[in-house]
């Protein structure tokens, strides 16, 4: 399995075709085409026309496609088990997905399964839990995709996130990081994903 960590356990800047090596993901060849078409239409003019309506809509099939694609793919994960997840009173203690929403970005982090299936030593200093935990930074649009790269033994609750905004925000950044939960949380309704909104007294669903 590799490491997604940075240099001295700090997150590292998620990149898709890092994650895309831990399971595959599909991608759309119109998606693929237009990625690679993007370096030549910025080199290549210095102001971009904004869309026409034909054009909107294009954009706006593409991702309606991309987003039932993905939720095709988050229904391999069993439904959630409210009575494991809700039981659940730390956020180091809980074990499947959760984010961390910024102003920026948006902090997965994963608590990969542990390949050693004995319980001998779980949690010790042989075995740490921490250890398994990788924290990846993806922007808010990449997210979607980010999630259907984590494996499927990493979801032990089921479909279920948890959230929370990330702590000692500045004043500025209130107000774009409610936008970015708002948006991230429409994006796991989107993909049939339960939404577990964590706050410094616990998580509510």
């Amino acid at each position: 399995m590799r490491n997604f960590d940075g240099e001295g356990g700090a997150p590292r800047n998620f990149s898709i075709p890092e994650i895309g090596m831990l399971i595959h993901v599909r991608i759309s060849p119109l998606l693929l085409a237009s990625s690679l078409l993007l370096p030549a239409a910025l080199t290549g003019c210095t102001h971009t026309a904004p869309p026409t309506a034909a054009e909107s809509r294009a954009i706006a099939e593409q991702q309606r496609q991309e987003t039932e694609a993905a939720r095709r793919q988050m229904e391999l994960i069993p439904p959630p088990s409210k009575s494991r997840y809700m039981a659940v009173r730390t956020l180091s203690s809980w074990e499947n997905p959760y984010l961390t929403v910024q102003g920026g970005m948006v902090t997965l982090h994963v608590l990969l399964a542990d390949a050693n299936t004995s319980t001998l030593g779980v949690g010790g200093m042989l075995r740490p839990v921490g250890a398994r935990r990788q924290d990846l930074n993806v922007r808010v649009d990449e997210l979607p995709m980010a999630l259907n790269s984590i494996p499927a033994n990493s979801w032990p609750y089921g479909r279920v996130v948890a959230i929370e905004e990330a702590h000692n925000i500045p004043p500025a950044a209130q107000a774009q990081v409610r936008r970015n939960m708002e948006t991230v949380m429409k994006q796991l309704g989107d993909l049939g994903i339960v939404v577990y909104e964590w706050t410094d007294t616990g998580g509510r669903g």
